[in-house]
């Protein structure tokens, strides 16, 4: 685990910068891939990695700045964006890249649902490849195992910072895997015949489970709403609540569609004549 490649004079060049940025540019080529397969609006990706990507980013950092790490970012302003210290969360990142994209269909004239089913694969393997950039870094780490089995981060490391040698749960490995096999499960249901919108809010309802219950391994916070689940476990709860909703009311819509437009058209009466 190197944090730190190499030094350009002062100037270092960060692990988790590169790999961050390669998730960034393999999400987006993925999503032109996509996009090109299906015929529509390929044209457009490249732009919209490079406006979503950096949203989600600044999205990732200011959400955790404010909702976690508060207290000690009020007092030291100089430092809201330095990413490599550790603290973004992804539930920003991925509120704010959808944002900037709702913004960027809107203004193009792009079906945003069905533009948003197309890449939703490659949004969740851009989080997978970004997983990677956390381990490296030492962030999103786990808790201890209580055994003489974990990762051992390095003392320069926020894990080594918050829990020093003990060994701690793999948890940003373990997300990262998932997140691998949600790629691969939405790339299968886009094959099938779903509603538009569907296959978006699929996405949002494994990401958000999966999240809930690797929240249970995390140990970069704590605290507890209310007393029972952490503040992901919370934004888990009300995403997986919310799509699975949007889920069901697309595919009863879809269902009835169908079911209209496989209606056999009334047959005409004749008209009798005196």
């Amino acid at each position: 685990m190197h944090q730190y490649l190499f030094f350009i004079g002062d100037f270092p060049v960060r692990a988790y910068g590169l790999v961050l940025s390669l998730s960034i540019i393999l999400a987006t080529g993925v999503a032109y891939f996509l996009a090109k397969q299906d015929g529509r609006w390929h044209t457009h990706i490249l732009d919209m990695g490079l406006y979503c990507g950096l949203a989600g980013i600044l999205g990732s950092r200011l959400w955790d700045v404010f909702f976690f790490d508060w207290d000690y970012y009020r007092h030291h302003l100089t430092e809201l964006l330095n990413v490599w210290q550790g603290g973004m969360a992804i539930q920003g990142g991925i509120v704010l890249g959808a944002a900037v994209g709702i913004w960027y269909t809107k203004r193009h004239h792009i079906d945003t649902w069905a533009l948003a089913d197309i890449v939703c694969p490659a949004v969740i393997l851009g989080q997978a490849i970004g997983r990677c950039a956390n381990l490296l870094n030492g962030d999103a780490f786990g808790a201890p195992t209580g055994g003489d089995f974990g990762l051992l981060y390095p003392s320069t490391t926020l894990a080594y910072h918050t829990y020093g040698s003990q060994p701690l749960w793999p948890a940003e490995i373990w997300e990262g895997q998932l997140d691998i096999i949600i790629f691969a499960l939405l790339l299968i249901y886009r094959s099938t015949n779903h509603a538009k919108g569907q296959a978006f809010a699929l996405y949002i309802m494994l990401y958000s489970a999966a999240r809930f219950f690797l929240e249970y391994l995390r140990g970069d916070y704590t605290n507890l709403v209310f007393g029972l689940f952490k503040s992901a476990q919370m934004t888990s709860v009300i995403a997986f609540t919310a799509s699975l909703s949007v889920w069901l009311w697309l595919a009863w819509r879809h269902a009835k569609e169908d079911a209209e437009a496989n209606r056999p058209a009334a047959i005409p009466r004749k008209r009798r004549h005196p």
